[in-house]
């Protein structure tokens, strides 16, 4: 189905039949993709007295509670109330669903400390000059165990603080990465990238703003710039387990 977006830069023509899946899946399995030691994502049939909620054991019907950590278990999407004092919900945080992107694949710096960083420099020239509202970035190496991996205790690559400044600059709204966390694995709560983008603690903070981790990112996908689509659940929380889609640029016409 041919759609056309009105949009504040121009018009674009996508196809939503040909969505890019760019979410990683829940899965009652050891092979969930986890991290921050997590407990495992589960899915349990309810079972009382006589009945069982599982088709499979012979109830008439599914009935079955889920178990899940957003932060720890497959792609979510979070709010400031992540990290704020004061409660924000990332339900009523975003409120627009449709967004400009420009999908941007980095490989990280590795330092002399072992860390591996996605800094500013490597940014800037893949984004200076356009006008988008968000950025999906791929890190590289981008192996399909990214699915599943157990990132805890594993030091995973993060995003420099500056580098979250630089997207702030840019006006992007919606930051979505391949990584358990933008920031450090263990960094003594400093949290210095979610609170560089999201300009925490300030008189400015960026409640409409939001950051999707544990992404994936076909290595087919060509860089470039996308619809996006970005779901969640109807949540009031600070995080959703999300469904971020990304729909190619079929025809477009900027405005000058």
């Amino acid at each position: 189905m041919i759609s056309k977006i009105e949009h504040t830069t121009g018009n674009y023509t996508i196809n939503l039949n040909q969505a890019i899946d760019i979410s990683i899946p829940l899965i009652d399995k050891k092979s969930q993709v986890k991290c921050f030691y997590a407990p495992d994502f589960k899915i349990e049939a309810v079972i009382a007295g006589d009945f069982i909620g599982d088709t499979q054991q012979g109830g008439l019907l599914n009935f079955k509670n889920i178990f899940l950590n957003p932060h720890g278990n497959g792609t979510h999407t979070e709010c400031v109330g992540h990290i704020a004092k004061k409660w924000y919900s990332i339900n009523q945080c975003l409120k627009q669903f449709f967004f400009l992107t420009e999908l941007i694949t980095v490989e990280p710096i590795l330092l002399e400390n072992g860390d591996r960083v996605i800094l500013k420099e490597q940014i800037i020239p893949l984004l200076e000059g356009k006008i988008r509202e968000a950025v999906v970035i791929r890190t590289l190496p981008n192996p399909k165990n990214k699915l599943t991996f157990n990132y805890s205790g594993t030091n995973p690559i993060y995003l420099h603080h500056e580098a979250a400044t630089f997207l702030v600059d840019q006006n992007i709204q919606h930051l979505l990465i391949d990584l358990p966390s933008v920031d450090r694995e263990e960094d003594e709560g400093a949290l210095l990238a979610h609170k560089a983008f999201w300009q925490y603690p300030s008189d400015r903070i960026r409640t409409n703003c939001t950051i999707s981790e544990l992404i994936f990112v076909p290595n087919e996908v060509k860089d470039g710039c996308y619809m996006l689509n970005l779901q969640i659940i109807s949540l009031e929380m600070d995080v959703s387990p999300s469904k971020p889609l990304l729909y190619k640029i079929l025809e477009s016409t900027e405005k000058s």
